[in-house]
């Protein structure tokens, strides 16, 4: 099965590259490009491709924005939105993310990862860039207390589900979950899906923010 991708960047050079490196796997395919965001909201909308990769800093309407209208806690039928950017950009990262954003990628990682992230998102998983989330982390967890406190879980965690939120806040993925504890792909899953229905997460990138906003796990923890 084919994974059509829509990708938004401002410079040419980098939509081309990025484009020339998801064409060359065997089972992606880039099916628009938009040089920026409310082209890339429309041309989203009509299509419908399985993953938006989106720059953050873009003119007319920047990736947060565009992020938004295509996976926002408003919309009915959310698309996969991975957010790409630099080190230097964490705080629009941690904004996207906000706005409904799947996963993100930092713009030096090679083909092998992105390829994963665009599967990943495409199967409704999430890949977030270690060394960006270690940043994230050190950021946020550092950062005073929010204006409006994190929600409580409508039950109490167990002690797997504990676990779990830990492996998904540092970016593990399903697969990496189930070899770490030794359970099941479904195990895992269902361990996510319980954390997502008790915390009233959309989906794991949630799970991994609320991890942060209540301190659970901390930079080096």
């Amino acid at each position: 099965m084919t994974v059509t991708v829509l990708v938004a960047d401002d410079q040419e050079i980098v939509r081309t590259g990025l484009t020339m490196i998801l064409n060359a796997q065997p089972d992606v395919e880039v099916v628009a490009e938009a040089a920026d965001g409310r082209q890339a909201v429309e041309l989203a909308e009509r299509l419908r491709p399985d993953v938006c990769l989106f720059d953050i800093r873009m003119p007319v309407m920047d990736g947060i924005e565009a992020t938004a209208r295509l996976a926002g806690p408003t919309v009915a039928d959310p698309l996969a939105v991975v957010v790409i950017t630099t080190f230097d950009l964490d705080e629009y990262v941690y904004a996207a993310l906000r706005a409904g954003a799947r996963g993100f990628l930092l713009k030096d990682a090679g083909p092998a990862l992105l390829a994963q992230a665009v599967h990943a998102a495409a199967s409704g998983d999430a890949l977030i860039a270690p060394s960006v989330t270690t940043r994230l982390l050190t950021a946020f967890a550092d950062a005073g207390p929010s204006a409006t406190p994190p929600r409580q879980p409508i039950e109490p965690l167990t002690e797997r589900e504990e676990q779990v939120l830990h492996a998904v806040a540092r970016g593990r993925t399903n697969g990496e979950i189930a070899h770490d504890f030794y359970i099941s792909l479904s195990t895992v899953k269902t361990h996510i899906a319980s954390l997502m229905a008790k915390l009233g997460a959309r989906n794991r990138v949630e799970v991994a923010m609320w991890a942060y906003e209540t301190h659970r796990v901390r930079p080096g923890g």
